[in-house]
């Protein structure tokens, strides 16, 4: 008896076996893997973190293009700029030069046309004068100075004498240059107290001997009050 049934125990084993392999055979064939896996967790996962890189790349590529076009459109507008400033510049310097020449050329007209440190009249000849400062004019050219210097000389001496050759201070001097005391002129002449020709004779002497010309002189007598 009991090898009977383990004889029929061990046919519905086997029977059994290849029921659940059929099935689990015909499962294989009939179902959708892909849907199995679409519905892991894992897959799932996956897919998520696909999509995430996908729009990453997407973002960057827009961020690295608009840098690039950013990048383009500012070194344009740099080098607008720096041609711009160039151009600028160089007109600037330009302006500047131009405007240095300017100054030169009308610094060297102004020393053309007054050369005389003290502002002084120039006078255009000795015509301009009469009496005792037309005498003067001409005897300080014969001394070998031009009409600036003499220019000079006429504003030193009318403002000692006003070329008045018996003009005479208090303290002894005397004459158009105003010698000090006046006898000093009689090396010139034995008539230096009435003689205007001796008296500005002695006068230039003494003017080139201490300060070299009137102008020097003069310029002297401006910050001193006396020469």
């Amino acid at each position: 008896m009991i090898p009977l049934l383990t004889r029929y125990g061990a046919k519905l084993a086997a029977v059994l076996v290849l029921a659940l392999g059929a099935v689990i055979t015909v499962n294989a064939v009939t179902d959708d893997p892909a849907a199995q896996d679409a519905d892991h967790p894992s897959q799932a996962a996956a897919e998520q973190q696909a999509e995430a890189e996908a729009a990453y790349e997407e973002v960057r590529f827009r961020h690295v293009n608009y840098i690039a076009e950013t990048a383009g459109a500012d070194v344009t507008t740099k080098a607008a700029a720096l041609a711009d400033y160039a151009v600028d510049k160089a007109q600037g310097l330009d302006d500047a030069e131009e405007a240095a020449q300017e100054a030169a050329e009308q610094a060297a007209q102004e020393a053309a046309e007054h050369t005389n440190p003290t502002s002084v009249d120039i006078p255009s000849s000795c015509d301009e004068f009469s009496g005792n400062r037309a005498t003067g004019c001409a005897i300080t050219l014969d001394h070998g100075f031009d009409l600036e210097q003499f220019g000079c000389l006429e504003a030193l001496w009318s403002r000692e004498s006003g070329w008045n050759e018996y003009a005479a201070n208090s303290i002894g001097a005397y004459g158009i240059p105003q010698a000090l005391p006046g006898s000093k002129m009689s090396s010139e002449g034995d008539d230096w107290e009435t003689n205007p020709v001796t008296q500005i004779n002695w006068g230039l002497g003494y003017i080139e001997g201490r300060y070299g010309d009137p102008c020097s002189a003069w310029n002297h007598s401006e910050s001193n009050g006396w020469y």
